[in-house]
């Protein structure tokens, strides 16, 4: 574990990023909401902004929280640029003290991994609670560490998908898993370096 404090370095972390004027979308975001008519979204961990920009230009109006105040400022500013700024509102969270308030069709969390004490169950059950009937959770986690990633620990092993629902803990009579894969997909770090990583995707509906 870091021996630092969690906003200290998280906000290193985004500070140490160059800013991107069009950081792109999780492609597990797009290809989950495409058929989803716009309505209230969350984005937990919102890092850059690319899901958090992408959603408001399909018609979204979306939180954006993170621990970083970098990567909360840096969007805000952003969206404003881009003309989004009445559709995007970012927040400073540190989700084992705080929430973000109100309810939602859609919220996701990639990759909400962090080097720190953080029960992820506790967040992704309260993220369930928030959701309106019919909303749905999108977890997407890290099934492998790509080679530019801050986490290269070799023992580190990733809870497979329905391991993250089971920890939840949601009723099935109000929630349904709709999603639980381990898809594949090529992706692009730092300068262009290219990799292979693994995807644990879990999506969760709520029916009641």
């Amino acid at each position: 574990m870091s021996t630092t404090d969690p906003v200290t370095f998280w906000d290193g972390v985004y500070a140490g990023r160059p800013i991107s004027d069009g950081p792109p979308p999780n492609v597990r975001l797009t290809e989950t909401v495409t058929n989803l008519p716009p309505g209230d979204a969350l984005d937990l961990g919102c890092g850059t902004g690319g899901d958090a920009l992408f959603l408001a230009r399909q018609g979204w109006q979306v939180t954006a929280a993170d621990i970083s105040a970098v990567a909360v400022d840096r969007l805000t500013a952003l969206a404003r640029s881009h003309g989004l700024g009445d559709r995007v509102t970012a927040e400073r969270h540190d989700l084992r003290a705080s929430f973000p308030q109100g309810e939602f069709d859609l919220i996701c969390a990639h990759y909400l991994h962090t080097p720190f004490d953080l029960d992820r169950s506790a967040v992704l059950r309260t993220a369930a609670h928030a959701l309106r009937p019919d909303g749905r959770l999108l977890v997407v986690d890290h099934g492998s560490a790509a080679p530019w990633s801050w986490n290269q620990d070799p023992d580190i092993r990733y809870p497979r998908p329905y391991e993250v629902a089971a920890a939840i803990g949601l009723d099935p009579a109000s929630w349904t898993v709709e999603r639980a894969d381990t898809p594949r997909r090529i992706a692009t770090g730092p300068a262009g370096r290219t990799a292979e990583v693994t995807d644990h995707v879990l999506l969760i509906r709520r029916t009641a």
